[in-house]
Protein backbone atom coordinates (compact mmCIF):
# COMPACT_ATOMS: atom_id res chain seq x y z
CA UNK A 1 0.00 0.00 0.00
CA UNK A 2 3.10 2.23 0.88
CA UNK A 3 2.82 6.00 2.20
CA UNK A 4 0.11 5.87 5.23
CA UNK A 5 -0.13 9.37 5.32
CA UNK A 6 -2.43 9.70 2.13
CA UNK A 7 -4.74 7.37 3.52
CA UNK A 8 -8.01 9.19 4.58
CA UNK A 9 -8.50 6.87 7.38
CA UNK A 10 -5.36 7.35 8.54
CA UNK A 11 -5.54 11.35 9.15
CA UNK A 12 -8.88 10.86 10.36
CA UNK A 13 -7.24 8.50 12.62
CA UNK A 14 -4.33 10.69 13.63
CA UNK A 15 -6.51 14.11 14.20
CA UNK A 16 -8.62 11.68 16.46
CA UNK A 17 -5.69 11.17 18.59
CA UNK A 18 -4.76 14.63 18.67
CA UNK A 19 -8.08 15.43 20.49
CA UNK A 20 -8.24 12.32 22.98
CA UNK A 21 -4.71 14.31 24.07
CA UNK A 22 -6.25 17.65 24.17
CA UNK A 23 -9.23 15.82 26.01
CA UNK A 24 -7.61 13.96 28.30
CA UNK A 25 -5.19 16.94 29.37
CA UNK A 26 -8.42 18.07 31.65
CA UNK A 27 -8.80 14.52 33.59
CA UNK A 28 -7.75 13.86 37.40
CA UNK A 29 -4.20 13.80 38.05
CA UNK A 30 -5.25 10.31 39.59
CA UNK A 31 -6.08 8.97 36.13
CA UNK A 32 -2.32 10.10 35.05
CA UNK A 33 -1.74 5.94 35.09
CA UNK A 34 -5.27 4.80 34.99
CA UNK A 35 -7.58 5.68 31.84
CA UNK A 36 -6.07 9.01 30.53
CA UNK A 37 -3.09 6.57 29.62
CA UNK A 38 -5.21 4.46 28.71
CA UNK A 39 -7.39 6.02 26.20
CA UNK A 40 -3.98 7.72 24.56
CA UNK A 41 -2.42 4.70 24.25
CA UNK A 42 -5.66 2.95 22.57
CA UNK A 43 -6.24 5.80 20.51
CA UNK A 44 -2.54 5.35 18.92
CA UNK A 45 -2.62 2.26 18.05
CA UNK A 46 -5.23 3.17 15.63
CA UNK A 47 -2.93 4.73 13.07
CA UNK A 48 0.18 3.23 14.57
CA UNK A 49 -1.42 -0.03 13.39
CA UNK A 50 -2.25 1.73 10.11
CA UNK A 51 1.48 3.19 9.30
CA UNK A 52 2.65 -0.29 10.12
CA UNK A 53 0.63 -2.53 8.04
CA UNK A 54 1.48 -0.04 5.29
CA UNK A 55 4.99 -0.90 5.87
CA UNK A 56 4.97 -4.49 5.56
CA UNK A 57 5.49 -6.46 2.84
CA UNK A 58 1.84 -6.79 1.04
CA UNK A 59 -1.95 -6.59 1.14
CA UNK A 60 -2.35 -9.61 3.22
CA UNK A 61 -0.22 -8.04 6.41
CA UNK A 62 -2.01 -4.93 5.49
CA UNK A 63 -5.36 -6.40 6.14
CA UNK A 64 -4.28 -8.07 9.28
CA UNK A 65 -3.01 -4.69 10.88
CA UNK A 66 -6.34 -3.14 9.73
CA UNK A 67 -7.90 -5.77 11.44
CA UNK A 68 -6.17 -4.85 14.74
CA UNK A 69 -6.68 -1.04 14.60
CA UNK A 70 -10.37 -2.10 14.05
CA UNK A 71 -10.11 -4.00 17.57
CA UNK A 72 -8.09 -1.01 18.95
CA UNK A 73 -11.21 1.78 17.98
CA UNK A 74 -13.43 -0.70 19.74
CA UNK A 75 -11.61 -0.45 22.42
CA UNK A 76 -11.17 3.03 22.76
CA UNK A 77 -15.15 3.43 21.79
CA UNK A 78 -15.36 1.49 25.43
CA UNK A 79 -13.70 4.10 27.40
CA UNK A 80 -14.96 6.93 25.82
CA UNK A 81 -18.27 5.65 27.56
CA UNK A 82 -16.55 5.02 30.42
CA UNK A 83 -14.61 8.61 30.64
CA UNK A 84 -18.32 9.95 30.01
CA UNK A 85 -20.50 7.60 33.15
CA UNK A 86 -17.14 8.61 35.07
CA UNK A 87 -18.06 12.37 34.46
CA UNK A 88 -14.30 12.68 32.77
CA UNK A 89 -16.26 13.71 29.70
CA UNK A 90 -19.04 15.83 28.79
CA UNK A 91 -22.12 13.63 27.17
CA UNK A 92 -21.71 15.51 24.05
CA UNK A 93 -17.99 15.35 23.98
CA UNK A 94 -17.85 11.44 24.34
CA UNK A 95 -20.74 11.39 21.72
CA UNK A 96 -19.36 13.19 19.25
CA UNK A 97 -15.96 11.00 19.59
CA UNK A 98 -17.57 8.13 19.85
CA UNK A 99 -19.24 8.98 16.32
CA UNK A 100 -16.24 9.87 15.00
CA UNK A 101 -14.51 6.11 16.10
CA UNK A 102 -17.78 4.35 14.21
CA UNK A 103 -16.59 6.33 11.10
CA UNK A 104 -13.43 5.30 11.47
CA UNK A 105 -14.48 1.97 12.13
CA UNK A 106 -16.13 1.72 9.17
CA UNK A 107 -13.66 2.89 7.05
CA UNK A 108 -11.55 0.17 8.25
CA UNK A 109 -13.86 -2.51 7.85
CA UNK A 110 -14.30 -1.30 3.83
CA UNK A 111 -10.37 -0.96 3.93
CA UNK A 112 -10.20 -4.52 5.32
CA UNK A 113 -12.72 -6.08 2.71
CA UNK A 114 -10.93 -4.12 -0.09
CA UNK A 115 -7.97 -5.57 0.90
CA UNK A 116 -9.46 -9.27 1.41
CA UNK A 117 -10.87 -8.98 -2.58
CA UNK A 118 -8.75 -10.30 -5.58
CA UNK A 119 -6.46 -7.75 -7.34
Amino acid sequence: MGDFVKLEVWGRAHRLVLRVYHLTKHFPRSEDWGLTAQLRRTAISIPSNIAEGCGRNGDLELRRFVKIALGSASELHYQLLLARDLDYLQAAQAEEMMQETAEIRAMLSSLSKRLQSPQ
